[in-house]
C-alpha cells in the first residue's frame, strides 16, 4: 500500500507539473498562432489565387510562383536580392565569430569593468535597426558626415567617398552596419557559454604544457559548438529577414541601382508600391518562398550542428 500511494503521488505530481507547464506555455503559443502561424497560412492561401486589387479571383494554383521566376522585374530582382541576403549572412557570421567571439573571450578573462563593456557592446543590438540605419546614413553622408570628415582630417582624402551612393560600396556598408549592430548578441551568448566551462579543464591543459591557442582550439572551441550553432541559425534567420537597415540605408528601391536590395524590400515593393493589380498574389508568393527557404535551411543547419556535437561528445 505505501508503494502504491507513493507511485500515485508521483504520477499526480508529474501530471500537475505538466499542467502548470502548459499554463505558462499557453500565452506564448496563442501569440505564436495569432501573429506568426495564421499570417503564414494566410500568405500561402493568398499566393494560390489571382487578385484584382483586394478582390480575390480564380484559383491559379502555381501561376504566381511561375510569374516571379519568369517575368520582369521579378526574375532579375530575386537573384540580385538573394545574393545580397547571403552576403549579409556571411558578413555577419565572419564579424561575429571573429570580433564577437574575441571580445567575449577577452571579457571572460578580464574581470574588471566586465559588466560595463558588455553593456556597451550590447547597446546597438537593443536599439531599433531602423534608427541604427538612419544614424549611419547621416554619419556616412558625403556632405556633412563625420566619417568622410575624419578621413580628410587625417590625410586620407582618397578614401572619402559617397559610401551609399556608390553601388560597389553600398552593399558592404549594409553588411558592416548589420554586423556592427548584431555583435552584442554573440558577445553575450559566447560569454555565457564560456562561463559554463569549468576553469579546472583549462588549468589542467595549461599544466600539461598546452599553449593558449592549443587550449582554445582543442578545448574551448569544441565546448562552444552549441553556442556557435545557435548564433549561426539565428544570424541566418535575421539576415534573410533583413528589412529595416537596408530600407534605412537604401530606401525601398534598394538604391543605388538595386545595390542594397534584399528579398524583404522586394516583397515590400511588390505588395505596396508596384501598382500591379495582382500585387497580393505575387507578394504572397515571394513571402511564402522566403519562409520555406528560411525554415528549410534553419532545420538543416540545426541538424548539422547537432550531428557535429554528437561526434565531439
Amino acid at each position: 500500500m505505501p508503494v502504491t500511494k507513493t507511485r500515485r503521488s508521483r504520477h499526480t505530481g508529474i501530471t500537475l507539473s505538466r499542467r502548470a507547464g502548459m499554463v505558462f506555455v499557453l500565452p506564448a503559443l496563442i501569440l505564436f498562432v495569432i501573429f506568426i502561424l495564421y499570417p503564414l497560412v494566410t500568405a500561402l492561401s493568398y499566393s494560390l489565387f489571382d487578385w484584382t486589387g483586394i478582390v480575390r479571383g480564380d484559383f491559379s494554383v502555381l501561376d504566381n510562383y511561375v510569374t516571379i521566376f519568369t517575368q520582369l522585374p521579378y526574375k532579375d530582382a530575386i537573384p540580385n536580392a538573394f545574393v545580397h541576403n547571403i552576403l549579409l549572412f556571411v558578413g555577419a557570421m565572419v564579424f561575429q565569430n571573429t570580433i564577437g567571439l574575441g571580445l567575449a573571450v577577452l571579457l571572460h578573462r578580464v574581470r574588471r569593468f566586465k559588466r560595463f563593456f558588455q553593456t556597451v557592446y550590447t547597446l546597438p543590438y537593443l536599439v531599433s535597426p531602423l534608427v541604427v540605419g538612419y544614424l549611419w546614413s547621416l554619419m556616412l553622408s558625403p556632405l556633412f558626415g563625420p566619417v568622410n570628415a575624419i578621413l580628410k582630417g587625417v590625410g586620407l582624402d582618397a578614401l572619402a567617398q559617397p559610401w551609399l551612393g556608390n553601388p560597389t560600396t553600398a552593399i558592404w556598408v549594409v553588411v558592416f552596419v548589420t554586423a556592427w549592430q548584431w555583435v552584442g548578441f554573440p558577445v553575450l551568448l559566447y560569454g555565457a557559454a564560456l562561463g559554463g566551462i569549468p576553469d579546472e579543464i583549462d588549468e589542467a591543459a595549461s599544466l600539461d604544457g598546452a599553449s593558449s591557442w592549443q587550449r582554445f582550439r582543442d578545448i574551448t572551441g569544441p565546448l562552444l559548438l552549441p553556442a556557435i550553432g545557435t548564433v549561426s541559425v539565428l544570424t541566418f534567420i535575421g539576415a534573410m529577414e533583413a528589412f529595416a537597415i537596408p530600407y534605412a540605408l537604401g530606401g525601398s528601391a534598394g538604391n543605388p541601382a538595386g545595390a542594397t536590395d534584399v528579398l524583404s524590400l522586394l516583397f515590400y515593393r511588390t505588395a505596396f508600391e508596384s501598382g500591379s493589380s495582382n500585387a497580393i498574389g505575387t507578394s504572397s508568393a515571394i513571402a511564402t518562398l522566403l519562409f520555406l527557404f528560411i525554415f528549410g535551411v534553419a532545420l538543416l543547419m540545426t541538424w548539422l550542428m547537432r550531428r557535429a556535437e554528437r561526434r565531439l561528445y
